[in-house]
């Protein structure tokens, strides 16, 4: 884990953004803690993210807005305002739509809870 820790890499998806890894535990509560950088062209597909036990939750926390695009899409959040997104990655549908100009960064946290 270490060895990841602040070191810009290409995020899951593929897709253009970059995420920083800054802290992970797996106990008490298994969660990580992600700085995301959507560069211009950075974007996230449709999906959902699969747990293998227990009810994801993550919370995103927009530190700047992108100039255009970049908008964050989700099926059925929890909460969601202009910079605070709170929802389900594991059973609601989410996306990020490509960023047309500028650079769009947040804070994400995530952690799994209980049994599904």
């Amino acid at each position: 884990m270490f060895s990841k820790l602040f070191i810009w890499q290409k995020g899951r998806q593929k897709s253009g953004y970059e995420k920083m890894l800054l802290a992970r535990a797996l106990w008490p509560i298994k969660f990580d803690l992600y700085l995301l950088k959507f560069p211009e062209g950075g974007e996230v597909p449709t999906h959902t993210d699969d747990v293998q036990s227990g009810r994801h939750y993550r919370l995103n926390i927009v530190l700047k807005h992108a100039k255009s695009g970049g908008q964050f899409i989700c099926e059925t959040p929890i909460y969601c305002t202009n910079r605070i997104k709170f929802f389900r990655p594991d059973i609601s549908e989410h996306s990020v739509t490509p960023v047309t100009s500028g650079n769009r960064y947040l804070l994400s946290i995530g952690w799994v809870r209980g049994l599904k």
